[in-house]
């Protein structure tokens, strides 16, 4: 033990810790299912996936789908390469990119519409905003930790720009390169996802088709999106992107609402987001900030409050639960366990699972299921735990295993899991943060995390109480990641890699 502090955790220890919080969590969480015929519900979804009515699909919902997630992604990781020159040295950079990272993409289109509107400003900035903070963050850690041997040879007196950009850039560019595009893997699940609060991609026609019971459609929309994703290395390289762009730019549909972008943003900051005892009001006068108190206090104690318990609620017991799926599921996609002929089936299968967003996984389960915690949780598991489990089968796969090692259950239980387990705890809490961010969200389809309020006062036109909302949200999120780091660093499990952009570059390092 060091002197004055406690002893490092351990791998149990930490287990141990979240199982008992996932546990704790069980006890309060409600789990029910409230709908009479879920099963024949789910049979004809999975009807509508071996029989889909492909010539039913609004091709311009794809298109947009791709475009949004073209223009979203190219935005953002262009200002967040400009951001990470900065980003080691600057403070406020730094803060600056975890509040664009932590408030998700569905919370930035919920504000963007009130001053764009239903437009392809609004889908794309919505995109675009939390992509910045985060592929400023990676690429600010890949330029780190290039190699300096090229700065060491600049003459002296080179500039800082110019030094980065022919010593430290050329070192990075290819895991750049690769880190991006995973990220626009991750912009056309968020661009489906916009489509369930109006905007016009594959989102809103899946949600139309499933309520209207056109099940045939909602799967060939389903096996598009699949095949969107499967293809991406085959229709985005290096000769195909200026078309691509340009399309996109060609592709995006017109605004649905007012176009007054000017008058609208004026009154959306100078009005809209100004707390309403603030309107108008002398900030001189000490009864102005007892009226902002009396304001803001039910906000915190009524809303706040209990929205965060419920997300970190929702958040822990779904962490558990990939964390034991991901266990169950990495076999199937190890040669050594799975074999030749099993291993391409079950990698194939936990692409399709890591490829759906959670939030379209949850609504499903909500149709199914009820309203309540279940669906949202086995979303958040299904997602994550495909995502963990595709990566612990390609790590188990580089293991050298000696030549009497065990087979089967003890292989699995004494040889792989003990030499794979720093690694496994390193992706689940670097996941907790993105888990815990999608569990936020998941209030807009009726749970009661945070984002239920977030809806409701949005619903009220009460900006001024979504922004303490979404900033309570922030701020939960950033201290998630910053609890989750200083544990990796405890643990000594954080320099290990959780980044597509990794020394073996891993499809799937990194959600969004």
């Amino acid at each position: 033990m060091r002197a004055g502090f406690l002893p490092r955790p351990g791998y149990a220890a930490v287990s141990r810790w979240f199982l008992a919080a996932a546990l704790a969590g069980l006890l309060v969480a409600d789990l029910q299912v409230t709908t009479l015929h879920p099963f024949a519900d789910l049979a004809r979804l999975f009807g509508g996936l071996i029989r889909p009515d492909f010539p039913a699909v609004e091709g311009w919902s794809v298109v947009t789908t791709v475009a949004f997630a073209m223009l979203g992604v190219g935005l953002g990781a262009g200002t967040g390469l400009l951001l990470a020159i900065p980003f080691a040295r600057s403070r406020v950079v730094r803060l600056g990119c975890a509040v664009l990272r932590a408030v998700h993409e569905l919370f930035w289109a919920l504000l963007l519409m009130q001053v764009f509107g239903l437009s392809a400003t609004t889908g794309v900035l919505a995109i675009a905003l939390p992509y910045a903070g985060i592929c400023a963050k990676v690429y600010a850690e890949l330029i780190e930790e290039a190699d300096l041997a090229a700065l060491r040879v600049l003459p002296a007196g080179t500039g800082a720009l110019s030094a980065f950009l022919y010593a430290r850039l050329p070192e990075v560019a290819g895991r750049m390169r690769d880190y991006t595009l995973y990220r626009l893997e991750c912009g056309l699940r968020s661009s489906l996802v916009l489509g369930f609060i109006g905007l016009p991609t594959m989102g809103f026609a899946f949600e139309s088709a499933f309520r209207q019971g056109r099940y045939a459609e909602a799967g060939a929309l389903l096996l598009i999106f699949y095949a969107l994703i499967g293809s991406r290395r085959l229709w985005v390289r290096a000769r195909t992107l200026p078309f691509l762009l340009v399309g996109a730019v060609l592709a995006l549909p017109p605004t649905v609402g007012s176009t007054a972008i000017g008058p609208s943003l004026a009154r959306f900051l100078g009005h809209d987001l100004v707390p309403a005892p603030l309107r108008g009001a002398s900030l001189a006068e000490p009864g102005t900030w007892a009226r902002l108190w009396v304001w803001l206090r039910p906000i915190l104690t009524e809303q706040v409050l209990p929205g965060t318990a419920q997300t970190l609620i929702l958040a822990q017991i779904a962490l558990a639960a990939t964390a034991l799926g991901a266990l169950v599921l990495f076999p199937w996609t190890a040669q050594r366990f799975a074999g030749p002929l099993g291993r391409p089936v079950g990698r194939v299968l936990l692409v399709v699972v890591r490829s759906t967003p959670e939030y379209m996984l949850a609504y499903i389960g909500l149709q199914l299921l009820g309203p309540s915690m279940l669906p949202a949780i086995l979303a958040l598991a299904l997602h994550n735990a495909g995502i963990v489990a595709y990566l612990m089968g390609r790590h188990a796969d580089a293991i050298p295993y000696r030549a009497d090692a065990p087979r089967g259950l003890d292989l699995y239980a004494y040889e792989t899991v003990p030499r794979l387990y720093g690694q496994f705890l390193a992706y689940l809490l670097y996941r907790w943060e993105l888990i815990l961010r999608e569990s936020a969200i998941f209030g807009i389809l009726g749970v009661t995390t945070l984002g239920f309020y977030v809806d409701a006062a949005i619903s009220e036109l009460r900006l001024d109480v979504v922004v303490v909302l979404i900033a309570a949200t922030a701020l939960l999120t950033v201290a998630v990641d910053a609890f989750s780091r200083a544990l990796r660093r405890s643990l000594r499990i954080d320099t290990l890699p959780t980044r597509l952009s990794g020394p073996q570059p891993i499809t799937g390092g990194e959600g969004g």
